[in-house]
């Protein structure tokens, strides 16, 4: 089954790109390799949750934003390799979470992202992974998400 497939079998709609909100591109690919920009928890044009996670968000919220940024990697590598069907595997994850003092469940809320990874591109999505804690994101985004996706030629 082909990843589109696969997406309209989830349900999953792959928006437009979300633009950047500095100097900088979603995505660039390099070889046989495609690295994403951090994505936010966008959806429908606006933030999904604002704040740290621990006081602000629920975790579970959070980890519903590690999806939709993953989500949106996903956008910004589609626009750079017009279709999400070349990709061959998930190489790396890196999510970040703008966390409460005291909050330590970073890997829980990131594993929306790989959850959905895997839902998608089975054990293609398996994936080499960071979970970070951090003060603060973008415009009080409660998560980031990046990633490297391998493409065939």
């Amino acid at each position: 089954m082909s990843h589109t497939a696969r997406l309209a079998e989830l349900g999953i709609v792959i928006p437009e790109v979300v633009p950047p909100v500095a100097a900088y591109v979603p995505a660039v690919v390099t070889g046989r390799y495609v690295y994403t920009s951090g994505q936010l928890p966008m959806r429908d044009g606006a933030m999904i949750a604002e704040g740290l996670v621990g006081s602000d968000v629920d975790p579970e919220v959070a980890k519903d934003c590690a999806r939709q940024s993953a989500i949106n990697a996903l956008a910004a590598a589609a626009s750079v390799i017009g279709s999400l069907d070349r990709v061959t595997r998930v190489v790396k994850v890196v999510g970040f979470v703008a966390s409460a003092p005291g909050f330590t469940a970073q890997p829980a809320v990131i594993n929306g992202a790989s959850e959905l990874l895997l839902e998608i591109f089975g054990d293609a999505g398996r994936h080499a992974r960071s979970a970070v804690g951090v003060s603060g994101l973008p415009i009080n985004a409660p998560v980031e998400v990046e990633m490297v996706l391998e493409v065939a030629d």
